[in-house]
């Protein structure tokens, strides 16, 4: 015990001067490496950058990005993504089985999973988990509060019971289980769906579908941060500085030479006001990986530092890679002027998006949003037959005046709010303003709110347009589509909708898109899906942007590490060895 604390003693001491550039003292570094199986190293800091703030760590109430990723580390669910070709592998669940009908699954869950030590339990040591727990985590997700935002994505409309559960839940606490969910034994769960479903499992990869104690839940509530995976929340006090997460001990998983996992000691998530500080800590030495670099640095830092990425082995990887994510504007279609389809289909033909790719992100995009919501990631989806808005600036003028605005006239000044995220966003926003003021003389007025905020007022449709972007939960077009199902929708306008902020319905699309989620194959699926798609790029409840493509860079010294479309990542198998000249790595290291 004492030998752990000095390790943790030093892990921390590194960690909490590792976002301001400061570098540990060398011996301090050689006493938490120590020699792994197969030439791995145990110990170390991995440090990344976000210019965003993570909102939550409670898994019913995370909608954003960077919450997910950290809660993936900490919490686990049945089954998770291979971070290299996001396939779809065993986590909480050792295997699992699938009925002929395609509606019953079965999962074996791991025997010996712990959950984090913790006051929460006797002598604060993590109990064993078992499949009550997973019964509870789901109806917990069932639960009318607040605070879950997530049941619509996981369970309603599709799992058996869900629908009457949660409806129950708004009463008071449901009498029954979810009927569902059967617990078979300590390690045999099964769940029972109401169709079949090509996604379920992709589903059950999502953060708020993470298996939680009940122990955890009734002593901390939404401030909860006991899961079962890899690391350890040991600082989340000053999330807009730093949170930090330590090496659980106790973590079951075993990598494929036997080696116990994770490697890492510490993982530190540093935030900052803008890419360009993000970049100027990476080069400085504190940040091991960025994700996004800013378009106008990554040539001066190539020219200038050529040596550090031809030089063997490199002292930098970059990679560029185009992601599944694409960014919007929401228009808030419930109110003035955006209720007006004419509004909103001129507002979409008015925007030159190629103008904006070249001019203003320099290029860093994977290409202008002239089709639909999903961007060209998804093998065997051609978006090219999804009708979009190319510029066309006398169809725009045309829309408007048959909207009763003609030259603008008479036309209200809509306000846009949008989050920071560096400068980007507003370096947008300003060409968006004056492309819409010289194509159709409106005024567009924009307010930069915290992320936290803007989220907020999109669900609650306080705002006239809103700087959306969504990054896929999982590799199908099902997954953008949702954003847009009419029966996600509340009843009480003044209630939050989320994912749906457009508050967008149209029946035929929600008969598309139910039909696209419940077949047996891919290409059925998908053919209802481009409908859907049609249909809802018709009603241009959005203006698509662009989709995104973003540069990737990596000290060399990280090893198991892999990029991918959905910026998912598994930190347990990665692990620092800095190699000099002569040294072979590991294929795929990267």
């Amino acid at each position: 015990m004492i030998k752990r604390q000095i390790i943790l003693g030093f892990c921390l001491l590194i960690a909490l001067a590792s976002c301001s550039g400061d570098k540990p003292h060398e011996a301090e570094v050689k006493q938490i490496t120590r020699e792994a199986k197969g030439g791995r190293v145990y110990g170390g800091a991995f440090r990344f950058g976000t210019t965003e703030i993570c909102q939550t760590l409670y898994p019913p109430k995370i909608t954003d990005a960077t919450s997910a990723l950290i809660a993936n580390q900490v919490y686990e669910g049945l089954v998770k993504f291979n971070t290299q070709n996001l396939t779809i592998v065993p986590s909480l669940a050792e295997k699992w089985d699938i009925d002929s009908s395609g509606t019953l699954y079965t999962f074996h869950l791991r025997k010996g999973v712990k959950f984090h030590n913790d006051a929460c339990f006797p002598e604060g040591k993590g109990r064993e988990l078992k499949a009550s727990d997973v019964l509870y985590s789901f109806e917990l997700l069932c639960r009318k509060s607040p605070d879950n935002v997530n049941f619509g994505y996981i369970l309603k409309d599709r799992v058996k019971g869900a629908n009457e559960y949660y409806e129950a839940s708004k009463k008071g606490k449901p009498s029954g289980n979810l009927e569902g969910l059967k617990v078979i034994d300590d390690y045999t769960i099964s769940i029972r769906l109401l169709s079949p479903s090509s996604s379920f499992l992709y589903i059950l990869t999502h953060s708020s579908a993470s298996i939680v104690a009940k122990e955890a839940v009734e002593k901390y509530g939404t401030d909860m941060k006991i899961g079962t995976g890899p690391f350890i929340v040991a600082d989340i006090s000053k999330p807009t500085e730093q949170i930090l997460l330590l090496r659980n001990e106790n973590y079951y998983g075993m990598d494929s030479l036997g080696n116990r996992l994770p490697f890492l000691d510490t993982l530190v998530i540093c935030s900052y006001a803008t890419k360009v500080k993000e970049l100027e800590q990476f080069q400085s030495g504190p940040i091991s990986f960025i994700r996004g670099l800013p378009s106008e640095s990554i040539k001066d830092m190539v020219e200038n530092q050529i040596s550090d990425f031809n030089q063997h082995p490199p002292k930098y990887i970059l990679d560029r890679s185009p992601e599944m994510s694409t960014q919007y504007y929401t228009f808030n279609s419930s109110k003035e002027p955006f209720n007006k389809l004419k509004v909103r289909q001129a507002f979409s033909y008015a925007i030159n998006r190629s103008s904006i790719v070249d001019n203003v992100l320099r290029g860093e995009a994977f290409g202008p949003g002239t089709n639909g919501i999903c961007p060209p990631s998804f093998k065997g989806y051609d978006v090219a037959q999804i009708p979009g808005y190319p510029f066309n600036p006398a169809k725009a003028k045309q829309l408007m005046a048959e909207a009763g605005y003609p030259d603008g006239k008479g036309f209200p000044i809509v306000k846009l709010k949008l989050n920071s995220a560096g400068s980007r966003n507003t370096s947008v926003v300003i060409e968006v303003q004056k492309q819409l003021h010289e194509v159709l003389g409106v005024n567009v007025d924009f307010d930069v709110v915290s992320f936290k905020q803007r989220i907020e007022d999109e669900a609650h449709g306080n705002g006239n347009m809103f700087h959306s972007a969504w990054i896929a939960d999982y590799p199908s077009p099902e997954n953008f589509l949702w954003l847009f199902y009419g029966k996600t929708v509340p009843e009480n306008p003044k209630d939050a909708s989320y994912p749906n902020s457009a508050r967008y319905k149209n029946k035929d699309f929600d008969k598309l898109f139910e039909a696209g989620r419940a077949a047996r194959t891919q290409e059925e699926a998908y053919k209802n899906f481009r409908e859907a798609e049609t249909l809802l790029m018709a009603d241009a409840p959005i203006l698509v942007l662009w989709y995104n493509e973003n540069w990737r860079l990596t000290k060399s010294n990280v090893h198991n590490f892999y990029g991918n479309p959905m910026a998912y990542y598994d930190f347990s198998e990665v692990y620092l060895k800095t190699l000099v000249a002569g040294d072979k790595a590991e294929a795929g290291k990267k």
